[in-house]
């Protein structure tokens, strides 16, 4: 069940990308519903879409090409401080990610650590039974970050640009950076309507399987959109929280935000078209869209400012991209490795392992070299005390 007359679809940075991701992207773009494709410069391999795809349907949404940590997004704060303030507060800092955010999968806060927001009183809340089961599990993830890649740290921030979208003198500021998504609640969303669709879709190859859709015009379907934007909203008060927390415990204002989604699905309008684009592992580069694009524990990040390049479907990378898989990089990286690596750099990190090292990522600057047609580099941030899941 596929497209008659293969799609083609532009990749930016195929040098740096492997086949298998390339075949992952070939396969989603033949779907009967697929209406547009674009590769980004970090792809490597997911689950049905490849990690750092981009994909435009018509009339369909998958929620594999969502992905399983729905909304999974970027925060950056920029304080009124200047940078070398991080190294003379380290320890302050320091306690400041240990005290006002959990890690880990199943993390939740208890009694008066929770926090409050208005997503939680959203009647969204009791939309489905699922949803409706999931409050409580909201109510006390609110404010927590996850396991794997997911992090709180605070860098220095490099204005690059005189005049840029943030309003920012040139300079160097401290700033918070935060990479998490919906959590249990995002994952449970996803895992119940992923397999929906595919008992859905008993036609579908065993080779595409899990880019088994939802109709849009269906009950499902849109139940899977009003819990995905739920998603999206509690994704988006995590990090908000967590943000709050840290500078009223540190003590420091707030000059300016940026934050994004890059696992979402989004309606939007190309080639006059009007269309489902799923962003899986890709940040949104609409013409002046702000945006984050880490690198890893060890390297830098940038702010974009999106061109709206519509042959990318108005995407960019989501960050530098993983060169090897986890099972790999626990054989092969050490902790002496990654604490060398760290040294060399003066960063702190406080949990981590092995599987998220800067070893394991492609170098961010040449991920950047490959999407200039993409977006336009306003900012730097360099990590200096990051705060991962484990001791």
């Amino acid at each position: 069940m596929t497209q008659e007359t293969p799609m083609l679809y532009p990749v930016w940075g195929r040098e740096q990308i492997d086949d298998a991701s390339i075949a992952q992207m070939d396969a989603a773009v033949q779907l009967p519903i697929a209406v547009a494709g674009a590769l980004m410069p970090d792809a490597h391999v997911g689950y049905g879409l490849p990690i750092g795809g981009v994909l435009a349907t018509e009339g369909a949404v998958i929620p594999y090409a969502v992905g399983v940590d729905i909304a999974c997004r970027m925060r950056l704060s920029v304080y009124d401080v200047k940078g070398r303030m991080i190294e003379a507060h380290e320890e302050r800092l320091k306690n400041a990610l240990k005290e006002q955010t959990l890690f880990g999968a199943g993390k939740a806060f208890r009694g008066r650590e929770r926090a409050e927001h208005a997503v939680l009183d959203e009647d969204t809340w009791l939309y489905t039974p699922l949803l409706k089961g999931l409050k409580d599990k909201a109510v006390g993830q609110l404010g927590t970050s996850g396991s794997g890649n997911h992090f709180v740290e605070f860098g220095l921030f490099e204005v690059l640009q005189p005049q840029n979208a943030l309003g920012l003198p040139e300079g160097e500021y401290a700033a918070l950076v935060s990479h998490s998504g919906s959590r249990g609640v995002g994952y449970a969303i996803a895992d119940h309507y992923s397999k929906l669709a595919i008992e859905l879709h008993p036609e579908l190859d065993k080779s595409v399987r899990h880019l088994a859709w939802l109709d849009m015009d269906s009950g499902y379907g849109q139940e899977y959109w009003r819990a995905m934007d739920l998603a999206g909203r509690f994704a988006a008060a995590n990090h908000e929280v967590i943000h709050q927390r840290v500078a009223k415990a540190i003590g420091w204002d707030v000059l300016a935000t940026v934050e994004n989604h890059h696992n979402f699905a989004w309606e939007e309008e190309h080639g006059g078209q009007s269309v489902i684009v799923h962003r899986k592992g890709a940040t949104p580069a609409g013409k002046g869209v702000l945006g984050i694009i880490p690198g890893s524990m060890g390297d830098a990040g940038y702010i974009v400012e999106g061109l709206g390049n519509e042959a990318s479907l108005h995407s960019a990378s989501h960050g530098a991209g993983r060169l090897m898989s986890r099972s790999q990089a626990r054989k092969t990286i050490t902790r002496s490795m990654i604490k060398s690596y760290l040294g060399e750099r003066r960063i702190t990190l406080m949990g981590g392992d092995t599987d998220e090292a800067p070893h394991v990522y492609k170098p961010i600057d040449q991920v950047m070299a490959a999407q200039t047609e993409l977006v336009k580099v306003i900012g730097k941030y360099s990590p200096r005390i990051v705060r991962m899941d484990g001791k």
